[in-house]
């Protein structure tokens, strides 16, 4: 590329799909094909192996432990040792795609170390309590070890925020976790949301929909308990832990339906009457798409979902994390006179284009390079 950053590697956490943070992942590659990637783990299906453009993956001792294929997040404690254990001296700068233990990787001083913030482990932080309650680590001793290991868990994380030269995050919400977490401040450059495999159909149908994993932070039950008060219908999909108490909860007017395809999630995008939501999310890709299929979107007011949708223009935010406040603002979404705009939908998801993400990644790893050289007195 003639600017020194022929030798470069991404570093990520795990491989098993292609979602939110794989779609990172996939876009830092367009930008800088020649980069290796290294990953704890890699158990992606054949067919998902296009959006890292077929590369070999240089993998972790976890690779090969017993039963990790479907369990490898049970190795959690063992992850921090995995990570380090990454041999990165043959390259000058190191990108880390970072939700849990990425960042920690090791590199030398004249190495640029850039992380690029989806999240800090928020099972160790600020979702810890809803953690061990829906893994059921409340009491015990099996809860007392895991509340040590969380608390190491935590000490290694700050610790290895030194190990990184820049931070980017995914949001200014993430930025303020990053600012509170480790003291650092972090460039927002938002993630890549594929707008363009959607095709808003003007006359919506009658149904609102969800897409969402059954976990507990994601308050999925809010949307199935008001949906079952207000008898409206909904399409609910995903899978987890939560799926059997969702069912238990659900009323003839809720469809919960296991993952489905792109191309099925584009559709009922396309088609339905508003996209809800109930999480507060780091950054929340999902409500982009929507915006994109013309979805006006019902979201808790909370988290980077604030900086996606414009209230009143694109969706409505309800203020407080309860049924009464998302009842509320699902009848206040009935009573509107007027139907949102989809043209005005489409142009607020443009806003986080692939393209956009490359063009702005680019010039801060760029840029950031540069400074560090000349910072350093390396010669590229």
């Amino acid at each position: 590329m003639g600017n020194g950053l022929e030798r470069m590697a991404i570093a990520h956490e795990w491989l098993d799909k292609h979602a939110g943070s794989e779609r990172v992942v996939e876009q830092m590659l367009q930008v800088y094909p020649q980069a290796n990637v290294f990953s704890l783990v890699d158990f992606l299906a054949d067919d998902l192996r296009d959006f890292i453009q077929h590369k070999p993956v240089t993998t972790s001792f976890i690779q090969h432990l017993p039963l990790a294929r479907k369990h490898f997040r049970q190795y959690l404690p063992l992850m921090p040792l995995a990570i380090e254990q990454f041999d990165l001296n043959d390259y000058d700068v190191v990108i880390s795609s970072n939700h849990a233990v990425a960042k920690g990787v090791l590199t030398r001083a004249d190495q640029l170390h850039i992380s690029y913030i989806h999240t800090p482990v928020r099972y160790a932080w600020d979702l810890q309590q809803q953690y061990l309650s829906g893994a059921g680590l409340r009491t015990g001793v099996k809860g007392a070890i895991a509340r040590v290991m969380l608390h190491y868990l935590r000490l290694w994380d700050v610790a290895t925020a030194n190990r990184v030269d820049a931070f980017l995050a995914n949001s200014h919400y993430v930025a303020r976790r990053i600012r509170k977490t480790y003291r650092r401040e972090a460039q927002v450059i938002y993630p890549p949301v594929s707008v363009d495999r959607f095709q808003p159909q003007r006359q919506r149908d009658d149904f609102y929909f969800v897409l969402s994993r059954f976990v507990p932070y994601k308050r999925v039950d809010l949307i199935v308990e008001a949906f079952a008060q207000l008898r409206y219908p909904v399409i609910i999909v995903g899978k987890g832990p939560d799926e059997s108490r969702l069912r238990s909860l659900a009323t003839p007017n809720v469809t919960l339906l296991p993952p489905q395809s792109d191309a099925v999630i584009a559709d009922y995008m396309n088609r339905c009457k508003a996209f809800v939501y109930a999480a507060d999310e780091d950054f929340g890709i999902a409500a982009v798409e929507a915006q994109a299929a013309g979805a006006p979107v019902i979201a808790y007011g909370k988290g980077g979902i604030t900086e996606t949708v414009i209230p009143g223009k694109t969706g409505l935010l309800f203020p407080h994390q309860t049924l009464d406040s998302l009842i509320g603002a699902i009848k206040a979404f009935e009573a509107q006179p007027d139907p949102f705009d989809i043209e005005v939908l489409r142009q607020q998801a443009e806003r986080f284009s692939p393209e956009r993400f490359q063009r702005e990644f680019a010039k801060f790893v760029e840029t950031t390079w540069t400074k560090f050289c000349d910072e350093n007195g390396i010669q590229y």
